[in-house]
């Protein structure tokens, strides 16, 4: 089955970068969508930001301008390039992927955590 494991969160202070990435295993990684999610406490999980197989882009209104996803689909990794990060930013960050064959189900690794300071 399709493991999906996330790393690069960690401690950054306010205006500074972070890079994500996301390993997934699997033999339909390059024909899946993709995304990054996130949970700050006491809130909802949203959509950050998606690519797809093609290589379209979709992001969250908060963060467009300020970080990137991208896909190499020989390592069969997803990427998500944050910069300028904000407080408000600090949240778990999850991956996320969803099966192009059955549409009901979808992945996700056990999450990142980034915290932004001020």
């Amino acid at each position: 089955q399709v493991q999906l494991v996330e790393s690069g969160g960690g401690l950054v202070q306010a205006g500074g970068s972070l890079r994500l990435s996301c390993a997934a295993s699997g033999s339909i990684f390059s024909i899946s969508t993709m995304g990054w999610y996130r949970q700050a406490p006491g809130k909802q999980r949203e959509l950050v930001a998606v690519i797809t197989s093609g290589g379209l882009r979709n992001y969250a209104e908060s963060v467009k301008g300020r970080f990137t996803i991208s896909r190499d689909n020989a390592k069969k990794t997803v990427f998500l390039q944050m910069n300028s990060l904000k407080p408000e930013d600090t949240a778990v960050y999850q991956c996320n992927s969803k099966d192009p064959v059955n549409s009901g189900v979808a992945y996700w690794g056990k999450g990142t955590l980034v915290t932004v300071s001020s």
